[in-house]
């Protein structure tokens, strides 16, 4: 069951497979919003002036009370996304790891460092330090609502700033109350403040006078919060998904191969912007590979139960997405090598699989996120690469030998995990985020403590020139020997060290 409006303007969430509601929340309007903001600015400057031993004191306590409460929040979870204890689970780790590792490295990533001054600054000392943007717009969606939110605001908040934070309208229970635990390790301000509501919630929250935005959704809503944000000219990091491959070559294992491609492809109803959504498959071992994965396939079902392999869609729109899909591929001409139409029983999906699946099916081309794989022969890597590139795609799992190196380096995505599912996920050091049509910006490691921070210059004077060369108070003789240094260190002297 959606989320649902009620007749006094609030927000109710279900349960996805018993429609038993979960949790009430207000439906912000832009004052509502703007309020928050200008709360989270306030809060911000007390965090920034802790430093960084300050921060990651605080942030360290949170996620051991996290830790010690994981049985409340995973169950929250389970409710609200409908997914079993195990996935809810996995969140929560993932998105520890990321909080711990954040807290840890931001001093040592942002902290300042001296830079060389060249030879017109000799006597300047110059310094780069990274501050914090000061308010981030985090708005988050349904599918994974623990870890997603855990990986943007650990790095927003390790770099200094402070949060407003819009969750998905299907699962507020999870950012209420990751707010509300925060809250108990910052009483002294309010370092991430929560707005629920729908898609014009959100909107607000674009609009609203915030230093970033943080968005992962779909393509067509991150299209309106990259235009929101060219407004105001705030920058923005999006992740949008994509039709994501997977790569198997002549030289793989391909038992393992078989279960690493149905994993990512089945994984929480498949519902992930990092699924397995196409398989390309070497010609060579092409039916040796269908019968493996439908070997692996055999036991995965959907399921409310806790030994299900997954549970329900989370989202009821995303059945008949399936359902459309389905139907279209099969009258193209696509085979059920595993399930079919029989496979759809609302909320749940069974795993599908399909073969002779042709080029201009949908599910080729448009993000199904659903638990349905096709399998499609390819000649050799070329064609796997030129296949996979055709489209926007965020990450691409490739299994072999040989050319698995080469294969990881030619796709267009900046994702790549070889001989291992979801692997590139797992590290929290690591960055994560898409090309192109997959968006852009980073999240987690290095690269998303810089993302949500700015660099600051700062040049000072040591040593008093006789001359100020930055003034039209010069002497005669000045220009001349500049001019000399000019053709001496970009000329002559450059010549002689590239010869």
């Amino acid at each position: 069951m959606p989320a649902t409006l009620t007749d006094h303007g609030s927000l109710t969430s279900h349960e996805p497979a018993t429609g038993v509601p979960v949790g009430r929340f207000p439906v912000d309007d832009e004052a509502a919003v703007s309020a928050a903001v200008a709360r989270a600015r306030e809060g911000a400057a007390w965090w920034w002036g802790l430093g960084f031993a300050g921060r990651r004191a605080r942030l360290l306590a949170w996620k051991v009370l996290l830790a010690r409460r994981a049985e409340e929040i995973v169950a929250l979870v389970q409710r609200e996304t409908g997914k079993p204890r195990s996935d809810a689970m996995i969140e929560l780790l993932l998105g520890l790891d990321r909080l711990d590792w954040s807290a840890r490295h931001a001093g040592r990533v942002l902290g300042g460092e001296r830079r060389r001054p060249n030879l017109l600054a000799l006597n300047q000392r110059l310094r780069v330090e990274r501050v914090p943007k000061g308010v981030v717009g985090a708005i988050t969606p349904w599918n994974f609502p623990l870890f997603i939110t855990l990986q943007t605001v650990a790095s927003a908040l390790a770099a200094g700033n402070a949060v407003v934070h819009k969750p998905s309208e299907h699962t507020p229970s999870v950012g209420a109350w990751l707010v509300e635990t925060l809250a108990e390790v910052t009483p002294e301000q309010s370092i991430m403040e929560l707005v629920t509501g729908f898609g014009d919630t959100g909107a607000a929250l674009c609009r609203a006078p915030v230093d970033h935005l943080a968005f992962t959704g779909s393509p067509a809503t991150g299209r309106a919060v990259m235009t929101a944000g060219a407004e105001s000219l705030t920058p923005v990091t999006l992740e949008l998904g994509g039709v994501d491959a997977a790569i198997v070559d002549a030289d793989a294992d391909l038992a393992r191969a078989a279960r690493g491609v149905v994993y990512p492809a089945m994984l929480n109803a498949g519902q992930m912007c990092i699924g397995v959504e196409r398989a390309y498959v070497s010609t060579a071992v092409y039916d040796e590979f269908c019968a493996a994965v439908a070997d692996s396939v055999r036991d995965v079902t959907a399921g409310a139960e806790q030994d299900a392999a997954y549970g329900p869609m989370t989202v009821p729109e995303q059945v008949e997405v399936v359902r459309d899909h389905l139907d279209d591929a099969l009258a193209r001409g696509a085979r059920p090598l595993v399930g079919g139409p029989a496979s759809i029983r609302p909320p749940f999906v069974d795993p599908i699989v399909l073969v002779d699946v042709p080029d201009d099916a949908r599910l080729l081309h448009e993000e199904t996120f659903g638990p349905m794989l096709p399998i499609l022969p390819v000649d050799d890597a070329s064609e796997a690469v030129a296949r996979t590139n055709a489209v926007a795609t965020l990450g691409v799992h490739v299994w072999g030998q040989a050319n698995a190196a080469w294969i990881a380096r030619h796709v267009h995505a900046d994702l790549a995990a070889i001989n291992g599912a979801l692997s590139y996920a797992m590290a929290p050091s690591a960055p994560f985020g898409g090309v192109g049509g997959s968006g852009f910006g980073r999240m987690s490691g290095p690269e998303g403590l810089r993302e949500l921070s700015r660099a600051r210059t700062i040049a000072r004077e040591r040593v008093r020139l006789p001359f100020d060369l930055a003034s039209f108070e010069q002497p005669d003789w000045l220009l001349p020997r500049l001019e000399r240094v000019l053709r001496w260190r970009h000329g002559a002297r450059a010549s002689a060290r590239e010869r």
